[in-house]
């Protein structure tokens, strides 16, 4: 038995051009490590609740090490966080996420994202995104996809804009022991089918009917 066989989500495939999604594995998370601790973010911004990339690059490196292999371990129908590493040309570069709490019953995910500093201003943060929603809408049939970014992220926020989710609240949130405003935002299924790009994007799905399987997505007959 290979790993996708007994555990789905190393089998899961998004590939678009020159950009692929799928799970590292551990010599891959260690260059994802890298590239946190070269710098995901301008100094000066705080885009995290937690700052979970600062600190001493050994800290940094066993952090997200164990982030990934908790978040593979806690994988259930309940809830799920598929942590995706995002690779051009064969390299991680960064981390797309995507996952569901009782998705089987709300069908809707969510999205998280980085990327290493210098692959930031290429377009890459928005196709990586695209792909994200390809998977929620194409292949696991969602009805709506929701993210959040804070209000000093202008970057984050305008690709989230531009991908055309709609405004779903502010939220105050506590932030490294300081008040910040959280925009939320939410993109349903049929605003998906009217984008113009939704159905032109050259993205390829592999691996996603054992992934389904395995956290249950679909009604049982």
């Amino acid at each position: 038995m290979d790993l996708a066989s007994a555990f789905p989500p190393f089998g899961l495939r998004v590939a678009c051009g020159d950009l692929e999604l799928r799970l590292p594995d551990d010599a891959e998370l260690l260059r994802l490590a890298d590239l946190v601790v070269a710098g995901i973010h301008p100094p000066e911004r705080r885009p995290f609740v937690f700052p979970w990339n600062v600190g001493e690059p050994a800290e940094v490196r066993r952090s997200l090490l164990q982030f990934h292999w908790s978040a593979r371990g806690k994988m259930s129908p309940e809830l799920w966080a598929l942590e995706l590493a995002v690779f051009r040309h064969g390299e991680p570069i960064g981390i797309q996420s995507v996952g569901g709490r009782a998705f089987g019953v709300t069908r809707t995910g969510g999205t998280g994202s980085w990327l290493g500093l210098d692959h930031h201003g290429q377009g890459i943060g928005k196709r990586m995104r695209l792909m994200a929603l390809h998977l929620l809408f194409e292949g696991f049939d969602a009805v709506d996809a929701t993210t959040e970014a804070f209000d000093d992220n202008p970057e984050s926020n305008g690709v989230t804009r531009a991908l055309g989710y709609t405004p779903n609240g502010v939220v105050r949130q506590e932030r490294q022991g300081e008040p910040a405003t959280e925009n939320r935002y939410r993109m349903t299924r049929e605003a998906w089918a009217a984008r113009p790009d939704a159905h032109r994007l050259d993205v390829t799905l592999e691996g996603v009917a054992p992934v389904r399987a395995m956290l249950t997505m679909d009604p049982r007959s």
